[in-house]
């Protein structure tokens, strides 16, 4: 266990992350930040509704310049993994396998994970990714699939609301059930109805990239699409909190106050692992609130810079 103490501890590195080190870093804290490599917003091909980019911006792009600012005003980052996180006494203790790491202060912007449709070839998943075939945020790029021909894998209430807020964008648009029939109550298939949303039987499989657009077999046959929206659930990364024994709600998002405080004093969190609203903007305007409020904790029990 290394003898430093640090004044807070990032765990993730995606947008909410390096914009809370940029905020600390800026507030001559001694910040350390893990980052294992998984941000999400690597994921996205080009963001089209992030301010101050006309013309849009590549996700791996927008993380290397945060990286880049961060680094600037001297921000630790760390390619590493953590493992456990713990509060032992009035600093937490953050593991990183045989490693462990002190903290007076930790910030938590793990973010979810997203539910790929079953079997699909992990090149084929990053390819049609990086072409716009795959998407998974109609919020963020719904306007790409205008006038599209679209299909959403999914069903049930979740799969149908988020059909439902395609349609918006496109009339061609077709629910996919991922396993067998759909599981559809009278009120969903009555707006499906009313949307004029087709609906077809699973099980999907057998992904390709046919012509500059994804195909794969249903039920019905074999279709093709310009875009597919895996509608199957995300996976909250919220295991950290819970083994340090924050609360979480019942679908695991972290739960937290105004100021991104968990119940766990000196625990924050920010981003997608406290709401799934898969919005950088978002995840950044949190990730200010907390450094800000991390700040200002850390200097009611001492001195900033000396």
């Amino acid at each position: 266990m290394t003898d430093n103490i640090d004044d807070c501890i990032i765990i993730g590195a995606g947008p909410a992350g390096l914009t809370a080190a940029i905020y600390l870093a800026r507030y001559y804290l001694d910040i350390r930040m893990f980052d294992c490599g998984t941000s999400r917003a690597s994921w996205i091909p080009t963001s089209h509704n992030h301010a101050g980019f006309p013309e849009g911006i590549n996700g791996n792009e927008l993380l290397d310049r945060m990286r880049d600012q961060a680094a600037n005003y001297g921000a630790l980052r760390e390619p590493k993994r953590v493992t456990d996180l713990s509060k032992p006494d009035e600093c937490f203790t953050v593991t990183c396998g045989d490693e462990s790491y002190r903290a007076r202060t930790v910030l938590l912007a793990t973010g979810v994970v997203n539910n790929r449709p079953k079997d699909i070839d992990d090149r084929l998943h990053e390819e049609a990714l990086s072409r716009g075939l795959i998407r998974y945020c109609p919020v963020c790029d719904g306007y790409e699939v205008t006038d599209k021909k679209v299909a959403v894998i999914g069903t049930g209430d979740h799969g149908a609301a988020e059909a439902q807020f395609i349609r918006t964008y496109t009339s061609d648009i077709t629910l996919v059930s991922p396993d067998g029939d759909h599981d559809l109550s009278e009120q969903c298939e009555a707006a499906l109805d009313d949307a004029s949303i087709a609906r077809v039987a699973g099980p999907c499989g057998d992904y390709a990239i046919d012509n500059g657009r994804i195909a794969f077999d249903t039920a019905e046959g074999r279709m093709v699409f310009n875009s597919v929206y895996p509608a199957l659930g995300s996976v909250i990364r919220s295991g950290l909190a819970k083994s340090c024994g924050a609360a979480v709600s019942e679908d695991g998002c972290i739960l937290v106050d105004d100021h991104l405080e968990t119940d766990i004093p000196g625990l924050f969190a920010a981003g997608d692992v406290v709401i799934g609203l898969d919005q950088i903007s978002h995840a950044m305007g949190q990730a200010g609130v907390a450094a800000t409020t991390i700040r200002n904790h850390l200097a009611e029990k001492r001195p900033l810079r000396r």
